[in-house]
């Protein structure tokens, strides 16, 4: 069976999105190019936000959201196209990258838009893709027998995944990438200047999420684990519990709980992590799948 991740929380740069149980969206924190005007957004059932590394002090990024019916929507910086995707058709998976977006179509090909000077968008050939995630610089795809595929930046190995097997999720940070593997261990190439890499031994996880210099595991159990760069706090998220879901920001991280509301940790100047009272949050899965939709 394809499995296609179902985002009901996103970071960006600089913002928070969540996806709402009646199908609206909500978001918080830098709004300098509109990336949080998503109230007017109905019928969505997943989300993604566009990031960029902590160095880089702009707040250029977008949002995306994926209707019921397979269409796409954004918001937010458009200098290289990134939220041209209104054409979009049959899509079932979406993410963001800096300066891009991604789509998964139903028969496991993939569409991208925005910047592709150095080959990040140029995923036209991929097909029987399950799962998707952009870096800043890279993309990267997971393809149904548990392979993964990538373009197109490599100057840290961020794009060194070709060995790599058994895979059932993906994220990518900055300059680097994780896979988890169907045993729930996790393995990671690229970037470590920041030990973002470090996670290969981790047990028990279940779900993914990487930041501009951190990365984030959640559990069986429902707690967390974060390795990396802790300059705001991000990865401060030993004491969360009950979680089912996570997203990691540039220099922030999301958790979701089962009750539907939030918790988050990390950078706050611009308000992102302003989740407290949110609640009514979608979870990512119908009680038959944690994971996936």
């Amino acid at each position: 069976m394809k499995r296609w991740p179902k985002n009901t929380i996103a970071a960006g740069h600089r913002h928070s999105v969540a996806l709402l149980s009646d199908g609206t969206v909500i978001a918080v924190g830098d709004n300098k190019f509109g990336q949080c005007n998503v109230s007017g957004w109905r019928d969505m059932k997943s989300v993604a936000a566009g990031n960029v590394h902590r160095a880089t002090n702009t707040g250029n990024s977008h949002t995306i959201g994926l209707a019921s019916d397979g269409m796409v929507s954004a918001v937010g910086w458009n200098k290289h196209n990134q939220c041209d995707v209104n054409d979009w058709r049959g899509i079932v998976a979406i993410t963001a990258g800096w300066r891009r977006s991604v789509g998964l179509r139903s028969d496991g090909t993939v569409v991208a838009a925005g910047r592709t000077h150095e080959g990040q968008c140029d995923v036209g050939r991929w097909h029987d893709i399950v799962a998707i995630t952009a870096g800043d610089w890279h993309t990267v795809g997971l393809q149904s027998d548990g392979t993964v595929t990538s373009v197109v930046n490599n100057r840290y190995g961020q794009c060194n995944v070709s060995d790599w097997y058994d895979i059932v999720a993906i994220a990518a940070g900055y300059l680097h990438t994780g896979g988890l593997k169907s045993d729930g261990t996790l393995t990671a190439a690229g970037w470590n200047k920041h030990q973002q890499c470090d996670v290969s031994n981790w047990r028990g996880i279940t779900a993914i999420a990487a930041g501009s210099y951190h990365t984030i595991g959640l559990k069986s159990d429902g707690t967390v684990t974060a390795a990396g760069s802790n300059e705001h706090g991000q990865c401060n998220v030993c004491s969360w519990r009950d979680i089912v879901a996570v997203a990691a920001g540039s220099a922030h991280t999301l958790g979701l709980k089962s009750d539907g509301t939030m918790v988050a940790v990390g950078d706050n100047a611009y308000g992102q992590c302003n989740i407290n009272g949110w609640s009514g949050i979608q979870l990512p899965f119908d009680g038959r799948d944690n994971s996936f939709s």
